[in-house]
């Protein structure tokens, strides 16, 4: 694991707690802080509050509660190097918690653009027509790919098992398209312009891979990496990590992370340039025994 500078994690702390806020409303519960997206779109999850102490287990329970009151997942996040008595606290709640390897990029060894294996990475507009057909192309090859759409919160956008194996074009074009509400939510997200996604297309199949970049100020996180599982293993997704990467450098971001589900899915985001720095915690309630 790279060493982590001293300002690291407080750094990241405000962009956790900054990106949500104008798309949420905030309810404070003990030590956690609820997000609850205003409009449609993936749900936001619970946090610890900054500066506070560790979050309590009846925290944890009042906030569960509050969350299924406004028909929410009870998803929390953090990071363990922030909140470290969390993890204890969070598995004696009732919790299973995911550890994901925690990255930033080292911009000496970002790898430069290279060409994609049959196709050509671009970047979704707003303005082009074919927008509304482009979102739902991207976000069904982000559920195809590990089962999440292709914009939620910080942490949250990590590898997962594929859900359909072999999944390829016509399992992407059989999605429902998104609503109406959803692709005015999503231009509005883009045209902040703290919200980038690019995707790999090809002449022949359309939309193959997606990833999205979301910024607050000179930080910035890459989500939301997946590649439908007919096109895996072309290098699409380590590429469309890397150009996105250098498009947020060239912008003035100066500090760009990632979370990744698991230590083989980090290693391929440290040959395009990224270093662990520590451990992103993302909980969600266990399941029940069968």
């Amino acid at each position: 694991m790279a060493p982590a500078d001293s300002g690291l994690f407080d750094r990241l702390e405000r962009f956790y707690d900054a990106l949500p806020r104008p798309w949420a409303r905030i309810e404070e519960i003990g030590s956690l802080i609820l997000f609850i997206r205003e409009g449609e779109g993936w749900p936001y999850y619970a946090r610890p509050k900054r500066g506070s102490h560790t979050p309590s287990a009846a925290d944890i329970t009042a906030t569960r509660q509050r969350q299924r009151e406004l028909g929410l997942p009870e998803a929390f996040e953090w990071v363990h190097e922030t909140t470290p008595d969390l993890l204890a606290v969070a598995r004696s709640a009732g919790l299973d918690v995911l550890l994901a390897p925690l990255l930033t990029l080292d911009p000496k060894a970002l790898v430069p653009d290279l060409p994609v294996h049959g196709a050509s990475i671009r970047y979704l507009d707003t303005a082009a027509p074919s927008f509304p057909a482009d979102l739902g192309a991207s976000r069904a090859v982000a559920r195809l790919g590990f089962g999440m759409p292709a914009h939620r919160a910080p942490m949250e956008m990590v590898e997962k098992t594929l859900v359909i194996d072999g999944a390829g074009p016509t399992e992407r074009d059989a999605a429902a398209p998104p609503t109406q509400e959803a692709v005015r939510q999503a231009q509005r997200l883009f045209d902040s312009g703290d919200y980038v996604t690019a995707v790999v297309e090809s002449p022949a199949d359309g939309i193959l891979a997606t990833a999205t970049s979301q910024r607050v100020g000179d930080t910035a996180e890459i989500v939301g990496v997946a590649t439908l599982p007919s096109a895996r293993g072309r290098g699409y997704a380590s590429q469309l990590t890397a150009t996105l990467a250098g498009r947020l450098l060239a912008s003035g971001v100066s500090l760009v992370f990632l979370s990744a589900g698991d230590d083989d899915v980090a290693r391929l985001y440290t040959k395009v340039g990224f270093r662990r720095v520590g451990t992103a915690c993302i909980a969600e309630p266990a399941a029940a025994p069968l």
